[in-house]
């Protein structure tokens, strides 16, 4: 998966940018009921350029979950596009939070 080859067992961090009629239509709080839901932490917040930016850590196939449910129909407003990166994990977060 996206060139990794590290134990599947071990969490990683990814951060997605979200395009597209993504701001003032709740996406924030979907996003963040549906990391929770799936075990993640970490946070969603909006970006001055109109897209929202989601930072997730937890195992590679949890975020892969949430990366298909950005990408699926039953978001929020409208989203045009997804661009992730794929890091190790930072400092790490204490739950999932909106900024």
């Amino acid at each position: 998966m996206h060139g990794r080859d590290a134990h599947d067992d071990e969490p990683v961090r990814v951060t997605a940018w979200v395009r597209g009629k993504v701001q003032q239509v709740g996406f924030r709080w979907w996003t963040r009921a549906r990391a929770l839901e799936i075990g993640l932490t970490g946070y969603a917040s909006n970006l001055g350029d109109g897209r929202v930016q989601v930072v997730a850590e937890g195992l590679a196939a949890d975020c892969e979950q949430l990366l298909v449910l950005l990408r699926g129909p039953g978001t929020p407003g409208s989203v045009s596009g997804v661009t992730e990166i794929w890091t190790a994990v930072g400092t790490g977060y204490p739950g999932f939070e909106i900024r």
